[in-house]
């Protein structure tokens, strides 16, 4: 079953980055500044179900990293990064009273932003997997 759920997250998130660079093209930044935060998102929940961590239904990421940085308080240094893209789920789903028009540069910090995480929770789930 976690097999099941760890590839599940995995197709989940190279689709969402094949998106974003198809979105990019077009100039769909609020979209991709979503886009990335839900790419962190599932990263930090792919760290969470593999190591069997409390799974919550939620979209704060600096939650999601308190949850995470329970098994491994190294995470922290992510804090910055997670603190950053949080703000684009709610940004980006409900605009009534929010701007939604972020400039390239946004997304551009987005991506590095959604890498930094990629990268350290990859980096983290190999060195648990191996022992």
């Amino acid at each position: 079953m976690l097999k099941l759920l760890r590839n599940g997250f995995q197709r989940q998130m190279r689709i969402l980055i094949c998106f974003v660079e198809f979105k990019r093209r077009q100039n769909f930044f609020s979209q991709i500044c979503f886009h990335f935060q839900q790419a962190a998102e599932k990263y930090l929940k792919l760290f969470i179900v593999s190591q069997e961590l409390e799974f919550r239904k939620i979209h704060d990421l600096p939650l999601l990293l308190k949850i995470c940085s329970s098994k491994d308080s190294s995470l922290e240094e992510i804090r910055e990064d997670c603190e950053y893209l949080n703000p684009f789920y709610v940004d980006t789903r409900y605009p009534a009273h929010w701007p939604t028009n972020f400039p390239s540069h946004e997304a551009q910090k987005a991506l590095q932003s959604a890498s930094r995480i990629r990268s350290i929770i990859k980096e983290k789930l190999r060195k648990y997997s191996n022992g």
